[in-house]
């Protein structure tokens, strides 16, 4: 666990500081071949491993949104709130990708707390998230993630 906050009013404090990382997680041939039947993307770079040896990448690659959609499983790793009725997922701000995700790559979450306000007796934080690619010179993905807390 990167970093605990027994209450979301003291999250404000952490503005501006780094959070912590996730584990590192390998992005498998089954976990994209997965993702393209869920969302019914079945694109060659990613689900053709024979064509993709001669695509652009070099293999198949991961779905962009494939990468965002693991933010939330390294968030639950870097950040817990404590003393909440819920947390709720509140949208992005903005997502970019700039590097693809070779299939056998391993992926980590690092965090940075951006901005917190309250609002209506809730309060609302922006996380970036920088997906870090191992030995990469690119991330695979940074997003401004908005999470809403309801104290207890």
């Amino acid at each position: 666990m990167g970093t605990v906050f027994k209450s979301p009013s003291e999250m404000k404090d952490s503005v501006g500081k780094h959070l912590g990382y996730s584990d590192w997680m390998e992005v498998t041939q089954e976990t994209i071949d997965q993702f393209a039947q869920a969302t019914r993307d079945h694109q060659w770079i990613h689900v053709d491993p024979e064509k993709a040896k001669n695509g652009p990448f070099g293999a198949t690659i991961a779905h962009g949104y494939l990468t965002l959609s693991l933010v939330s499983s390294f968030l639950f790793q870097i950040v817990q709130v404590q003393g909440i009725a819920m947390g709720i997922n509140y949208g992005v701000n903005k997502v970019r990708f700039p590097a693809p995700v070779p299939v056998g790559s391993k992926l980590r979450g690092g965090a940075e707390l951006v901005e917190v306000e309250e609002i209506k007796g809730q309060y609302q934080a922006v996380v970036r998230v920088t997906v870090e690619i191992e030995g990469g010179k690119r991330p695979a993905c940074v997003v401004d993630t908005v999470s809403r807390y309801v104290p207890a």
